[in-house]
Formats: C-alpha cells, structure tokens, sequence
C-alpha cells in the first residue's frame, strides 16, 4: 500500500477493526517515510451480477431499480426507510448467495414479495400488481385470496 502523501511503498498497520456493519476491515496505517497517518478499507470481492429480464435481455443488476419499485409499493404506508433498505440487503445477500453471475428478474422479484409479504400487506398486493401485470380485478383477487388463505 502505497502512502497517498508521499508515495512511499512501506506502510505498516496500526489499528485494525472491523466496521460498524460488519462488512469490511478498517485500517489505521502509517507511512514508513513521512510518519503520515491515514485509512484503508478492505472488503470481499463481490461479484457483478447480470441480471436475466424476462424478455431474454441482460444487463448489470441495479440496485436503485430495486430501490424504486419498493418505494413505490410503500408509499403512503408505515414501512421506514431502514426496512426497505433491509429488504435491499437480504435479497442481495440471497442473491450472492446463490453463487450464481446471471439471476432472473422473475427471482428478484419473488425474493423482494417474500420480504414485503411479512411486513406490509398493502405493499406486497402493490409490488405484485406490477411485477406480475396483473392484467384484470381477477387476477388481482385471486393473488389477495392466496394472501387471505396464508394467514
């Protein structure tokens, strides 16, 4: 690790500790020349997932598409920001899980209604009515009375 100061190439570690959430190490290094302070970062590699649309199409997983359709299914409902965020987390937590560099739109989907469907009904129905195109009252009603019938 090279010093951002003056470019030395010795550093040596003085503090390590993880972060606060957990998910990378926090470093105190200080350069071997200038005797300068400052902090790395280090976190596992995550690899990019490509995300399969049911139209056969490709492109990079999006994490504020995600984000927004969640959004929309909350709005004007009691579901804080720190549980959509949380339902962000665990659905790519689920989908770097699967070891997998191509995930299905139609996967994504089923894991964001699996969150939504414990905390905010409302939500979920909404969620659903778009991810599944609900294309009449029907189809609407019958995925109400499967919710109606889980409980």
């Amino acid at each position: 690790m090279n010093c951002p100061f003056c470019e030395f190439f010795e550093t040596k570690v003085v503090d390590s500790r993880p972060t606060e959430e957990g998910h990378a190490i926090r470093r105190r290094r200080e350069c071997g020349k200038c005797r300068k302070r400052f902090t790395t970062y280090e976190k596992v590699e995550e690899i990019p997932l490509m995300v399969v649309k049911k139209d056969g199409t490709r492109e990079a997983y999006n994490r504020n598409k995600v984000l927004n359709g969640i959004i929309r299914a909350c709005e004007k409902r009691p579901v804080s920001m720190k549980h959509i965020e949380a339902i962000i987390d665990d659905v790519e937590r689920e989908m770097h899980n699967t070891m997998e560099k191509e995930i299905t739109s139609t996967y994504i989907g089923e894991l964001v209604m699996n969150c939504l469907k414990d905390l905010d009904e409302v939500a979920y129905v909404r969620f659903a009515s778009v991810y599944r195109q609900f294309k009449d009252i029907n189809t609407f009603m019958e995925e109400v009375k499967k919710l109606l019938n889980e409980k």
